[in-house]
């Protein structure tokens, strides 16, 4: 018996000092980088951490992150069990201006404390004076990123821009605005992220698009120009103050895809060249929406009741109450419910006053809060729970609720009903005080004798019976060490399966385009063109990124062909393959039977995703 307290005295203490190690949260990036170059800045931190603050980058451009990975080990040398883990957030930036930046600390949380990495102090020089021996890998970096600026300038402000509108330019304080932010774009996209959302202080806000709910989609010719409209993002805005306000820009990377044609020689056999074949460059162009200025109106302060708390909008009020004949110490529950259109998240309370006889405690508030396009609208309920102590007739005065009405222009007041309460007599008197938490702050008097205290029975146990040394107790001691060595074994594999992300992403690109391709015959089967195509675009660019680990922004014709080659992949799939992509975009504007020809696109983009598969296993 000593020995198995011994060995559990001994495992146990192994496994505390393994994880007796002080929290390491440190900063790592090149010390001196070239203009325009790119490079990674990466905060590694020994231990599980939650709640990571991203740094300031003055001075440089977020490319991507932060892109999270992890790593474990465990090692027993001489008896002593030492277990490391790391965890990493990276980000890959770039250089802008000559001059010395300083990267400010990121914040982390773990064990409930907050810890604060270093700072890095980089000093960008002018790319050909870099010494740094990494440059000669970048060249080809560099080139390609002063080609993707050289196209992006291409690319003018009326052929994609973002365009806010506002339902209200003068509201009044509390009344509801419609913000939408409207991507107009005359060429390709195959992609967008919003880098920026717009703080809009003065302001509460409401997100009215669900999550995961795409944009909603149209053409619109604006100035003679034909568009492709995407309502990007919508909220509704309460301010919260009179006078100017300003909703800032939103701001958005773009990935274009910009079509550039073969070049033509003065061969004869030009003749025969298919007149349309191009080749697509992704570019990649950050644009902001213009800034907005409101101008928000007091409410006014004549007739304002006294009870107005603010809210806005049109309201109904109505109150319920369970039952109107009890008896003492029972519970009584009385709802008010709130609906309408407006600033309904933002009513908080009601002024309520019940008799001090009763026990009452806050309200029980429950949303019911519905997003369309119109706003905000929805239902708010205050419940509350009442226990009267003492019998008798009681009187629960009219609870009045106040708002401002837009449709009358005016302040309106809405009242409950009156309720009696008949309060029969209890199974015996009560305590001599209670307290009341709501709108009453005193000590309420209520009756003269003290309740009894009420003794429960005992538990007893056998005479001989005990719990220690049982086998329940040696179940007990060793069952948390096997699911613990489990969870570290199970944790090992689960990391090393995430951190290879290549593998994961390789894995899941069939199953990707599959329901991609099952949206797009939904298209197909309801006829809508523009978001049929969409979908087979994206499940044909989405599998070859996933599959052969290359980035949407470096997708394109040549970079397609030269990975199928490097997997030994037949010509003639390579050419199908490519030609089915050429094909699905220029199908989007060729005139003709649609449906014949959406058709014959769905059924050449299985085919050539199946084949391409056969031909990689």
């Amino acid at each position: 018996m000593k020995r198995y307290i011994f060995f559990i005295l001994l495992i146990t203490g192994l496994f505390s000092t393994s994880f007796a190690e002080d929290v390491r949260f440190t900063a790592s990036a090149p010390s001196t980088v070239g203009t325009g170059q790119q490079f990674a800045v990466t905060f590694t931190v020994n231990a599980a951490a939650s709640n990571f603050s991203a740094p300031t980058f003055k001075g440089f451009s977020v490319l991507s992150g932060p892109n999270q990975s992890s790593s474990s080990s465990m090692q027993i040398s001489n008896g002593n069990m030492i277990q490391s883990v790391a965890y990493s957030f990276t980000y890959y930036v770039q250089a802008g201006n000559e001059g010395s930046y300083t990267i400010t600390p990121a914040k982390v949380v773990v064990g409930g404390k907050t810890y604060e990495s270093n700072s890095l102090n980089i000093k960008v020089v002018k790319a050909a004076q870099n010494t740094n021996p990494q440059n000669n890998n970048n060249n080809n970096t560099q080139n390609r990123q002063q080609q993707n600026n050289q196209a992006a300038a291409n690319i003018s402000d009326k052929d994609i821009f973002i365009k806010t509108s506002v339902s209200n330019a003068s509201p009044l304080q509390g009344e509801q605005v419609i913000v939408i932010y409207k991507l107009y774009t005359a060429v390709g996209i195959s992609q967008y992220t919003i880098n920026k959302l717009a703080s809009n202080k003065g302001f509460w806000s409401e997100d009215l698009l669900k999550e995961n709910e795409k944009p909603k989609q149209y053409k619109e010719n604006l100035n003679g120009k034909q568009y492709i409209v995407a309502e990007m993002r919508k909220v509704a805005l309460f301010p919260q103050e009179s006078g100017k306000l300003n909703i800032e820009p939103l701001e958005v990377d773009v990935l274009a895809q910009l079509q550039t044609q073969r070049k033509r020689t003065n061969s004869i056999f030009d003749f025969f060249d298919d007149p349309f074949a191009s080749s697509y460059q992704n570019v990649k162009k950050t644009i902001r929406s213009n800034n907005v200025t409101i101008n928000v109106k007091p409410l006014p302060t004549a007739n304002k009741p006294e009870d107005f708390t603010g809210a806005v909008g049109n309201f109904t009020f109505r109150s319920d109450i369970n039952k109107t004949e009890t008896k003492a110490n029972e519970a009584v529950n009385l709802k008010f419910t709130i609906s309408g259109r407006g600033n309904i998240k933002l009513i908080d309370k009601l002024n309520v006053n019940f008799p001090p006889d009763f026990e009452t405690y806050d309200p029980k508030i429950n949303d019911n809060i519905n997003k369309s396009d119109n706003g905000i609208s929805g239902t708010k309920t205050f419940d509350y729970l009442i226990i009267p102590r003492n019998e008798g007739t009681f009187t629960i005065k009219p609870i009045t609720f106040s708002y401002f009405d837009l449709n009358k222009g005016k302040y309106v007041t809405l009242s409950s009903p009156e309720y009696t309460l008949k309060v029969a007599k209890g199974d015996g008197k009560q305590s001599s005080a209670t307290l009341t938490s709501v709108n009453q702050e005193e000590i309420k008097y209520i009756g003269s004798d003290i309740e009894h205290i009420k003794i429960k029975p005992m538990d007893l146990n056998k005479k001989g019976v005990h719990f220690f040394l049982s086998d329940l107790y040696y179940l007990l001691c060793f069952v948390p060490l096997i699911l613990f060595i489990a969870a570290i074994i199970f944790r090992r594999k689960h990391l090393k399966l995430r951190s290879n992300l290549a593998l994961l992403k390789n894995r899941k690109a069939t199953k990707v385009a599959k329901k991609r391709l099952n949206k797009a015959k939904k298209y197909l089967i309801t006829k809508e063109k523009d978001k049929f195509y969409i979908e087979i675009s994206q499940a044909l660019w989405g599998y070859l990124s996933d599959k052969f680990s290359i980035p949407l922004s470096e997708l394109s014709m040549d970079s397609v062909n030269e990975a199928l080659k490097t997997k030994q992949v037949k010509d003639e799939i390579i050419n199908q393959f490519i030609k089915t992509l050429n094909t699905c975009e220029f199908a989007r504007f060729a005139p003709g039977d649609e449906l014949l020809t959406m058709d014959n696109i769905y059924k050449e983009a299985i085919e050539i995703i199946s084949k391409t598969e056969n031909e990689l296993k």
